[in-house]
């Protein structure tokens, strides 16, 4: 398979938006479109891209702001996790009312399970509960891009914030430790702000392994 992997900045969070494509099949997954719909279509339509799918690693406003948009328009499924449904469908746990000083609330399509396998765009991507940020917080692996879409679990040197309605501390260390630092060292990980990393420099680097 012919995978690329790439992202735009959208929103005034500057959140990266990702775009996993097969390009064979010319047909693009979009993980976490925070803002800016036009701009993503336009991203996609540049590449030659169908965007077939949608992933929210997680449900805060700035990762799922242009779900709804892009759903209406494009007749596309949005995926996120079960347990993150609770928060998608409140203003106040997703943050819309502070960030956006209005009421967002989504419901996805199809609720996801930990170590669940999709086949999307040709593509086969794992679900991986990745709890802490949120507690619904989740990651996608994909073995055959050698990349894993972390949201805002892990950073380039850093991890996310807990500090958040239903965040732990305990939970998302044991997460990024369990989880994530098991898939092989060159593993890319595309955060959801900031640069790209690797596994294997995240667990130099991060002194609580």
């Amino acid at each position: 398979m012919n995978s690329k992997v790439t992202h735009i900045n959208v929103g005034n969070l500057a959140e990266n938006c990702w775009f996993l494509a097969n390009e064979d099949t010319k047909e693009a997954v979009v993980i976490d479109p925070g803002a800016e719909p036009d701009r993503i279509c336009a991203a996609a339509e540049k590449h030659g891209w169908k965007i077939t799918a949608i992933l929210l690693t997680h449900g805060h406003i700035d990762h799922m702001g242009a779900c709804e948009s892009l759903r209406t328009e494009l007749g596309v499924k949005v995926y996120a996790l079960t347990e993150e449904e609770d928060l998608l469908l409140d203003a106040k746990k997703n943050l819309s009312v502070f960030i956006e000083r209005k009421v967002v609330t989504f419901e996805p399509d199809e609720l996801l399970r930990d170590g669940q396998e999709l086949t999307l765009a040709g593509m086969k991507i794992q679900v991986i509960h990745t709890p802490g940020h949120t507690p619904g917080g989740c990651s996608y692996y994909v073995a055959d891009a050698g990349c894993v879409f972390s949201g805002d679990t892990l950073f380039a040197e850093s991890v996310g914030r807990s500090d958040f309605p239903g965040g732990s501390t305990s939970a998302l260390v044991r997460a990024v430790k369990e989880k994530l630092f098991l898939l092989p060292d060159d593993t890319l990980v595309c955060p959801g702000h900031g640069e790209e990393t690797t596994i294997g420099h995240e667990k130099k680097y991060n002194s609580f392994v």
